[in-house]
């Protein structure tokens, strides 16, 4: 199996290569599990983080480690999950359409209602593992505002593709993705 070598830092992963079309396969980074990288991207995104904000959010679920470490390194003694589906427990959920890189399936992103009046008026860092096409962070932003928050800064470990060039992000390291 090819693998891609990716650098974050003083840190070295060496990532399968996996189609996810008939002319384009990616460089599958799973933050879940990986306490080392983890950590080092948590520090080290701390640094870019805006003066001021409330909470962060990030999408189900290998943004979560991140969020958490995030969290912990900043005093935030909180952080909002978005969910891709409905669960039971959620009280007047708030919802929007997502379409991913990785995912072929159409999805969603569920904002629980408890969490989305805890958000109102509030200022958010998205955090997500990986942003590529932007379609989840711009949904994820979408369901944010629909809640009554601004977001203030949205950041990642990694830029994949075109995202590499995105203004509004903050990243640590690039990834590219592989013409079939």
């Amino acid at each position: 199996m090819k693998t891609y070598e990716l650098k974050v830092g003083p840190l070295t992963r060496h990532l399968p290569i996996l189609p996810i079309s008939e002319d384009l396969a990616i460089a599958s980074f799973v933050l879940l599990g990986d306490a080392e990288l983890t950590d080092y991207a948590a520090q080290a995104l701390a640094k870019r983080l805006p003066a001021e904000f409330d909470y962060f959010v990030t999408l189900e679920s290998k943004g979560i480690p991140l969020a958490q470490e995030l969290s912990r390194v900043t005093n935030h003694p909180q952080f909002v999950v978005l969910r891709k589906s409905m669960k039971d427990y959620m009280m007047a959920p708030l919802t929007i359409p997502v379409k991913a890189i990785t995912t072929s399936a159409p999805q969603q992103l569920v904002l629980d209602g408890a969490d989305a009046d805890r958000l109102v008026a509030k200022k958010v860092v998205i955090v997500d593992d990986v942003i590529s096409s932007g379609g989840s962070l711009r949904a994820a932003k979408a369901l944010i505002e629909k809640a009554g928050a601004t977001v203030v800064g949205q950041m990642a470990i990694l830029a994949e593709g075109d995202a590499v060039d995105r203004p509004d992000i903050a990243f640590l390291a690039e990834l590219p993705l592989f013409p079939l």
